[in-house]
């Protein structure tokens, strides 16, 4: 099967009247497919990132030169092979020295450089989670209907724990200008659960929690304590199923960015706008006045730079 880079070659070849694309990836793209499916930690992606920079290579190292040449431990290069789904280092050297081979026979080295580098390759990651999120919106009733209940929970609280906590920061900054009482959290364990009980004590009836990968367990137990606790929970991930998403009242799954040693977020960026746009839409005079307060003291106090 075609990769999406090739699938959108060959659609643009077509429509173009140009010839289509050979079926056979490049090397590099071979590569990168092969990383993408599984889910890599940090310094498994370093590993990934080092074998797809210098295929020919490193192809023929052995652990030891690989694991030196990378930066990590032998145990980490053998765990990485297992990952993206072979029995150990040897059998993963085997295809890599395959691939190299494959480099060294075949394509043009003009075709092989017109082919994305890794940060391109990593926007174009990032253009596909849009592209779904997109399709996702053409019903956009879920979105809106989450947004007026978080509108009218009084406090509201937003949950992102960890590597989740800048997109729960920005959600909560921008919904106070529109908000009479946002709670943020991102301090799990018994923080996260006093604060949690106090909400709902103070009248608050839903939580925004934020879980992106690798998804932590202090989440899910914040998530576990918001529900006995009789909040309801709408959740932003990257996976629609799972113990999370099982936990939760409303789930919206979008892709996060893979490509790179650290996962981007364009997609649950755009999702958080769209349920900020909900909940301004959900009490229109609530939020005009509030934006119009917020500019005066702005004004008054000089919070920001005039152009």
């Amino acid at each position: 099967m075609p990769s999406p880079q090739q699938a959108r070659a060959q659609a643009s070849a077509i429509s173009s009247g140009r010839p289509v694309p050979e079926e056979e990836a490049a090397p590099t793209t071979r590569l990168r497919d092969l990383f993408d499916g599984p889910r890599l930690s940090p310094g498994q992606r370093r590993i990934a990132q080092y074998l797809i920079e210098h295929l020919s290579e490193a192809a023929f190292l052995s652990i030891t030169d690989l694991a030196e040449r990378v930066g990590v431990s032998q145990p980490s290069v053998t765990r990485f092979a297992t990952a993206v789904g072979f029995s150990g280092y040897p059998a993963l050297r085997e295809r890599l020295q395959s691939i190299a081979l494959s480099k060294l026979a075949g394509s043009p080295e003009a075709a092989e450089e017109a082919r994305p580098n890794e940060l391109q390759a990593a926007v174009d990651a990032e253009i596909d989670n849009l592209e779904n999120l997109r399709r996702d919106f053409a019903d956009p009733e879920q979105v809106i209907e989450t947004g007026r209940a978080l509108s009218r929970s009084a406090p509201l609280t937003v949950l992102g724990l960890r590597i989740s906590g800048s997109l729960a920061e920005y959600f909560a900054y921008a919904a106070r200008r529109i908000h009479p009482d946002v709670r943020l959290v991102t301090r799990g364990g018994s923080v996260a659960y006093d604060a949690l009980l106090q909400s709902r004590e103070a009248g608050g009836t839903w939580v925004l929690a934020f879980t992106m990968p690798r998804h932590a367990h202090e989440t899910l137990t914040a998530v576990r304590v918001a529900r006995r606790a009789g909040l309801r929970v709408a959740l932003i991930t990257d996976l629609g199923l799972g113990p999370l998403a099982d936990e939760a009242d409303v789930v919206f799954a979008t892709g996060t960015g893979s490509r790179l040693v650290f996962d981007s977020y364009a997609a649950p960026a755009v999702l958080s706008a769209a349920l900020l746009q909900a909940m301004t839409d959900a009490d229109p005079e609530r939020t005009q006045a509030r934006l119009e307060d917020y500019e005066q003291v702005a004004d008054e106090h000089a919070f920001f730079v005039k152009d």
